[in-house]
């Protein structure tokens, strides 16, 4: 072989398009500058799935480790510009919900949907920081349930979302599931909130089914541990997981990254999503 052709093959390996192993999710989500939740929190769970991230911001939020003081949801035209140019150019996987903060945006999102059909969707409603300050309206979370919710494979409220998207301000977990099913076919709520020993997180399937997932309560509040748990699903998904062994490995990986977390600012823990080098 010629040095001329040696040289041609060299340049073609370099500007040619390598496809990538990893699977991509589309990430819908708030941007939290603490790096506790939202899209970083997206980003990093991925990685440890061994999943592509792409990051699409629907909100700007003013927040710190103790509590969020300010938010601002994008304009929809930014929001699709930039999903479309996602779905234009990667082979999406997955689709995580995370912050929506308007109806308008409900309603934006499922149109980015309606390109997307047949792929798993994890809708987390967040709805409250982990310092309990607001995220948008309760007719937010009313119009995901009513939109939204039957668009998705499963959503993840913790307990408090639960009750909000129910109307049931004191409602069991059980109480809150029956509301919610008829617009949902998986639904995965989450403990942790309550003064028991143990966390019992419960998975809900119209059909029927339900299992429990119950783990030792850690020590501490945290910050970000519903991004994180949704990602892991949307992940787990995404590699093509089943539902069921997706949700015990998205909580198992969750409650590690709780176990090791670190408290960086002033409030709340946030996960350690990743290891340290050399750990």
């Amino acid at each position: 072989m010629s040095q001329a052709n040696i040289r041609d093959l060299m340049i073609s390996s370099r500007t040619m398009k390598m496809p990538t192993s990893r699977p991509v999710v589309l990430c819908l989500s708030g941007h939290d500058p603490s790096g506790g939740a939202g899209l970083q929190a997206d980003i990093e769970a991925l990685l440890a799935q061994g999943c592509h991230a792409a990051p699409t911001v629907t909100a700007l939020t003013v927040q710190d480790t103790v509590n969020v003081s300010d938010f601002r949801v994008l304009d929809r035209e930014w929001v699709l510009a930039q999903a479309n140019a996602v779905i234009a150019d990667l082979h999406v996987e997955a689709i995580k919900l995370g912050m929506l903060g308007s109806v308008e945006m409900v309603e934006t999102v499922l149109e980015i949907r309606a390109k997307l059909p047949g792929i798993p969707l994890v809708c987390d409603p967040v709805l409250r920081a982990g310092g309990g300050g607001a995220l948008g309206k309760d007719e937010v979370g009313y119009a995901m349930r009513e939109r939204l919710f039957p668009a998705s494979t499963i959503a993840t409220p913790n307990l408090p979302e639960a009750r909000i998207l129910a109307e049931l301000p004191d409602g069991s977990a059980d109480e809150c599931a029956a509301k919610l099913l008829p617009f949902i076919e998986h639904l995965l709520i989450t403990g942790g909130h309550g003064d028991e020993h143990e966390v019992h997180n419960r998975l809900y399937s119209r059909g029927g089914d339900q299992h429990t997932f119950t783990c030792q309560r850690l020590p501490g509040s945290y910050h970000g541990s519903g991004c994180t748990l949704a990602s892991t699903l949307a992940g787990r998904l995404a590699i093509g997981e089943e539902l069921i062994s997706a949700v015990r490995t998205a909580l198992d990986y969750t409650w590690r990254t709780l176990r090791d977390a670190e408290r960086p600012g002033q409030g709340q823990f946030i996960p350690r999503r990743l290891p340290l080098d050399g750990v």
